[in-house]
């Protein structure tokens, strides 16, 4: 779970964000598709479509279309997003 030391628990948004930094989906080559988001998160698909969304519009998380299937990753402001929860 990501959440800071005071125990303040963080919005799924951002526990999506941190899921996708920790299993690595941090680069082009390293997107996954939205079937394979929703199985390592065990979140609903409208959920998670519904997240990631928000997460591009904040340029958080990147979309490539890899044989015709959109994949996603988390961008550099992403990952500074998260390690800013971290820190």
């Amino acid at each position: 779970m990501c959440a800071v030391s005071s125990g303040f628990e963080v919005p799924e948004e951002l526990r999506l964000l941190c899921m996708l930094h920790n299993i690595g989906a941090t680069t082009p080559e390293k997107s996954l598709s939205l079937q394979e988001i929703c199985d390592w998160t065990t979140m609903e698909t409208s959920a998670v479509q519904s997240h990631l969304q928000n997460l591009m519009g904040h340029g958080y998380v990147g979309s490539i279309k890899t044989e015709g299937i959109d994949k996603y990753h988390v961008t550099l402001n992403g990952i500074r997003k998260v390690l800013s929860i971290y820190s």
